[in-house]
């Protein structure tokens, strides 16, 4: 409940004059135990150094009506001294006498002193045995001292009932008080009548609204609203005008320079008589809280829908877990918010990380400094992806609280770069061979120590055609590279159909058998018919047989289409089958071609595996691909890049 709800709980509880006033002080000391979430509350009578308790709430022994004890033994002798409310978060750390401490063993107190006819009368006191874990707000102190002017209020008032003359008087002198409390509020004070006009309006609203109080009286409160504010108001005083009280209603009025300000408005009838004649209440200002709101909104959302992944970890608890991810980060890993919190995030790590990267994150954490480092982490699926990971300290204080961390999937920059290094590396090599072996054949036919001219041109030829593919291979990978990745619907029966009729044009010798069974699609993009058709055509090229057999199978694996072509050649060379199996090339084994790369790149661009196995019988290609049925969505079911040759 907002503070000002809880001040006007006090007006409440001191508004009828003819109330008894015991029953008053404790209405409005639990209220004040409610306010400051304090259980015990008192007011006491400090009378020729002794203070008694008067009215009290709580269950404390020693505070309760009619104990009594000297007042330099008790908390309340530092808070006659003082001007405002004497406001303690720790008594152990503070100038409370020790004796007073050891009989009442409170931890924390808040108290203000009652003045009656300009005398010290008592105290209006707050206490809990425990310490407070905070400091009391400025608004606390001010409640308190409020609550004990209502209570010297209600006093003289009873005083002044003893001389009607004095008690003129001093109606007087409280209701100067009161409006004296109102004109120096920071809240806005008002009153409507039943038809809906201000008969009263704090000073707070020029500050507020630029208005004067004089130029709101007497007008209708909605002519200073917005349209759409007004409506609701008009609901709300209705409710208001059949008794019903309102809390935290928010409107927008209009300033004197017509910007908006948000006002939270608390408010209750006034009844006279039994009838309800009008609305009384509070109004407070609310347009930074509301704009600071907004921004924060903002910002969330910002984070909340960014596409790179945003995580903050806590370092104060065992093992640093995530105590937040965004979308983004669900996106890229695919584990879900659920899965994540409450773990460290290097559960993200498997086989292939570097351990160098993850020692960085540890080391970085060691020393609370920054770090960016990029490994290969694995997602829910367990497929492998390029992880650029950030990792901010975040301080309160020079003070580590969190972690922050940005996750980037920079898988798609890493297979491009490895890819460039491959076409350089290739193709460095095999022109450096292939251009080797021209010289070579050119020295023999200048020395005159060839075979027949037509044997030396057919080499000639097989070299030159063994570059011109390799440089179309590494056209189609260029290509590949530059295109948007663009995954869709594939229906195996039709791309191979056409597959299947190119090469029996370009292969009439071949036995091509393609056994398609399943009814879902591939989910991958169009260019997955070059690195089809590539594996095709090596199982008709690389088998030396007259007649080439190729068997194509396609089928269902769980969530996966799995395609086999196999062919009934010699088998694979054993390091080009090295090179795929190890997923890299090293010095000493590498691919002589680009054909592999080819199939490895596109398969594995839509989250896909490629596979390839041979031996003296034969050898069989294995490429792994989403599958995707008519009533799946295609954002749905693709699957992002997983690391190249993985």
């Amino acid at each position: 409940m907002p503070s000002a709800a809880y001040r006007e709980r006090l007006y409440d509880a001191f508004a009828d004059p003819g109330a008894d006033l015991g029953m008053q002080i404790d209405d409005a000391l639990a209220v004040g135990s409610e306010y400051l979430d304090l259980p015990v509350g008192f007011f006491t009578r400090i009378e020729d150094g002794q203070q008694s308790i008067v009215r009290a709430t709580g269950d404390h022994d020693l505070i309760q009506p009619g104990e009594t004890c000297p007042l330099d033994e008790a908390y309340c002798r530092r808070t006659i001294d003082i001007d405002g409310a004497l406001a303690i978060q720790d008594v152990a750390v503070s100038t409370i006498n020790e004796a007073a401490i050891e009989t009442f063993g409170l931890g924390t107190y808040i108290g203000a002193k009652v003045v009656v006819d300009d005398e010290i009368h008592g105290t209006v006191c707050f206490a809990d045995h425990d310490q407070r874990d905070e400091p009391f707000a400025e608004a606390e102190e001010l409640f308190v001292e409020l609550l004990a002017r209502l209570v010297g209020s209600a006093l003289e008032q009873r005083h002044y009932e003893r001389d009607l003359r004095a008690q003129n008087n001093r109606l007087r002198r409280e209701k100067e008080r009161f409006e004296g409390i109102a004109e120096t509020s920071f809240d806005i004070l008002f009153r409507v009548d039943d038809a809906a006009q201000f008969t009263y309006v704090s000073a707070a609203a020029e500050r507020v609204l630029g208005y004067e109080p004089a130029e709101l009286v007497g007008e209708p409160f909605t002519d200073f609203i917005t349209t759409e504010s007004a409506r609701d108001a008009a609901v709300v005083y209705d409710q208001l005008l059949d008794g019903d009280p309102i809390e935290n209603l928010e409107l927008d009025f209009l300033s004197t320079d017509d910007d908006i300000v948000v006002i939270e408005v608390n408010a209750t009838p006034i009844t006279e008589a039994g009838k309800i004649i009008g609305v009384q209440g509070v109004g407070r200002d609310i347009t930074a809280r509301k704009e600071r709101e907004r921004e924060l909104r903002i910002k969330t959302r910002a984070i909340e829908n960014a596409d790179m992944g945003i995580t903050i970890a806590d370092p104060t608890q065992p093992d640093e877990p995530l105590v937040y991810v965004n979308a983004g980060f669900e996106r890229i890993t695919g584990y879900d918010a659920a899965d994540t919190v409450g773990r460290n995030c290097r559960f993200l790590q498997g086989e292939a990380t570097d351990p160098d990267g993850a020692e960085r994150f540890r080391a970085a954490i060691e020393t609370e400094s920054s770090v960016t480092v990029e490994l290969i982490n694995y997602r829910k699926d367990s497929t492998p992806f390029w992880n650029r990971t950030q990792l901010t300290p975040i301080f309160d204080d020079d003070e580590l609280t969190h972690y922050l961390g940005f996750q980037t999937d920079v898988t798609e920059r890493r297979r491009t770069e490895q890819l460039i290094a491959l076409l350089n590396r290739v193709l460095r090599h095999n022109l450096r061979n292939d251009m080797s072996k021209l010289m070579g054949f050119a020295n023999l036919i200048n020395t005159g120590a060839t075979e027949s001219p037509r044997a030396m041109a057919g080499r000639i030829e097989g070299v030159a055609q063994d570059l011109v593919s390799l440089s179309e291979h590494a056209r189609t990978l260029e290509e590949n590279a530059r295109i948007d990745r663009e995954p869709r619907r594939l229906d195996p029966t039709a791309v191979f159909a056409r597959l299947v009729a190119s090469h029996r044009e370009s292969h009439p010798n071949a036995e091509i058998d393609v056994t398609v069974a399943t009814d879902r699609a591939i989910c991958a993009g169009a260019e997955l018919e070059d690195a089809l058709s590539e594996a095709m055509t090596n199982a008709i090229t690389h088998n030396p047989v007259a007649e080439p057999g190729v068997t194509v199978t396609v089928g269902d694996d769980d969530e996966w289409i799995e395609i086999e072509i196999a062919d009934d050649g010699p088998g694979i060379d054993p390091m080009e089958a090295a090179v795929v199996a190890a997923g890299s090339e090293t010095a000493l084994e590498h691919s002589s071609g680009l054909g592999l790369w080819l199939i490895n790149w596109i398969v594995t661009r839509y989250g896909g595996a490629f596979e390839i196995d041979g031996d003296a019988s034969g050898t069989t290609a294995t490429i792994r691909l989403p599958a995707i049925t008519d009533a799946d969505a295609v954002d749905e079911v693709a699957r992002r890049p997983t690391v190249l040759f993985s």
